[in-house]
């Protein structure tokens, strides 16, 4: 896969020990590190940070079976740039390693093989009636709506960045949009912008 990509692997570890020592050695542009599992050695936010430490301008890919949003959201805060759940798709975790260089927002697709085609607001409105979006996402959704940029809700709802791409990624696949306007206009149809304050307190008592 990483071939594909024409990215050369510099060396593979099975220990967090031993990965660290070959970051420092080969300086790697990206770690695809797995922070779950524990060989002796530190997992977790811990082993993102201390990659990071080895090698400042690292982009550290997270790797991982869970996908509570508790650990995704600490992997964030600790500097990853992409978080990828290990039931992912070959194709996804290829375009989530091209997001950690485009700097851009990626979603799994929802047709089977090949691009997205481009989707009528129509139909992302009709895909978008059965989805189930958490009490943060409506939230992040209600603000984008109102025209606020990543780094303000961000700033707003007291996480990083990369929080914010992580449940706009999850929004755009829920509703099968492509990109912040038809997401904002299924918001907009659906009168959620009303409903941040009633989210907002719903989703500090859960």
């Amino acid at each position: 896969m990483l071939s594909s990509l024409d990215i050369g692997v510099s060396g593979k570890a099975y220990a967090s020990g031993q990965a660290l020592t070959m970051l420092e050695t080969h300086r790697p542009d990206v770690f695809l590190a797995d922070t779950g599992v524990n060989n002796g050695g530190i997992t977790g936010p811990a082993l993102v940070r201390a990659a990071l430490e080895c090698v400042p301008s690292l982009r550290v890919i997270a790797v991982s079976a869970s996908a509570e949003p508790a650990e995704i959201e600490a992997v964030f805060e600790a500097g990853a740039v992409s978080y990828v759940v290990k039931s992912a798709r070959p194709e996804d975790v290829a375009a989530t390693i091209r997001q950690a260089f485009d700097h851009s927002i990626f979603f799994a697709r929802v047709e089977a093989g090949g691009p997205a085609p481009e989707r009528e607001v129509d139909d992302v409105a009709a895909h978008g009636e059965n989805a189930v979006l958490t009490p943060r996402e409506r939230e992040v959704l209600a603000l984008v709506a109102e025209g606020h940029s990543n780094q303000e809700l961000a700033r707003m709802l007291w996480v990083t960045e990369q929080t914010i791409k992580f449940h706009l990624s999850n929004v755009y696949r829920k509703l099968g949009a492509s990109n912040r306007t038809e997401a904002s206009r299924w918001a907009h149809e659906h009168r959620l912008l009303g409903k941040v304050e009633a989210v907002s307190a719903e989703d500090s008592q859960s």
